[in-house]
């Protein structure tokens, strides 16, 4: 009964609360949406930290959403080994460097007192997530080797069960505790999204491809100081 509440009911409860509430903040205050950058007040450790954090973490999502659509294809280029070793040592070098990255942004928002300063609870709680999200998925890494093959044959069904609304859990009852923690803590992760800076993400700017330029017209002489 615990499993089913916890990867049968709540991912629903995640996904619907996240859309509701993602949209009825567009609709409300749309404009106001805001990663609300803290570059101008520390740049250097937010530079080493951010870029690994988002080149790990991009290509290990892309490497997620690969696997879910295609499971049969990675099972068959998993076949040769060369190929799966491959996919494995990739897969984990990115993992650790979003682990790396993951690490310094929070050091960053420890320790640098003028970005403390802005450093909000739900800053800390997004963090903290995002740490244990990548610290699990990077122990699962080297604690159960062969990820992307059982990925294929027992994640992306339970995952597509979920989409067809058949939440089918028994692809998650024999799996281990840290396997189940890092599928828990993604679905906590969707549904904390709506109420943090993170849904920044669903306003790009793509209007500024079109829109007409501005045109900046100076009101005070430039030659005088």
């Amino acid at each position: 009964m615990f499993d089913i509440v916890l990867f049968a009911v709540f991912p629903y409860v995640v996904f619907i609360s996240a859309i509701g509430i993602s949209i009825w903040r567009y609709y409300s205050s749309g404009f106001k949406f805001s990663s609300l950058s803290s570059q101008f007040l520390e740049n250097r450790e937010l530079f080493w930290g951010s870029l690994p954090w988002h080149m790990g973490i991009l290509i290990v999502l892309c490497g997620h959403l690969v696997a879910f659509l295609f499971p049969k294809e990675i099972l068959i280029w998993n076949q040769i080994p060369v190929r799966l070793l491959i996919l494995e040592v990739s897969a984990l070098s990115c993992g650790l460097l979003a682990l790396v990255g993951i690490v310094l942004l929070i050091h960053r928002r420890l320790t640098n007192a003028r970005v403390k300063v802005v450093t909000t609870k739900v800053d800390l709680v997004v963090l903290a997530l995002l740490f244990i999200q990548v610290g699990s998925g990077v122990s699962i890494a080297l604690t159960y080797r062969w990820g992307s093959s059982w990925f294929a044959l027992a994640m992306a069904p339970y995952l597509k069960s979920i989409f067809l609304l058949e939440p089918n859990i028994n692809y998650l009852i024999g799996m281990p505790f840290m396997v189940k923690l890092h599928v828990l803590n993604a679905f906590c992760i969707i549904g904390v999204l709506p109420f943090t800076r993170l849904i920044h993400f669903l306003v790009p700017p793509i209007a500024y491809i079109w829109r007409p330029y501005q045109l900046v017209i100076w009101n005070w002489n430039r030659k005088r100081r």
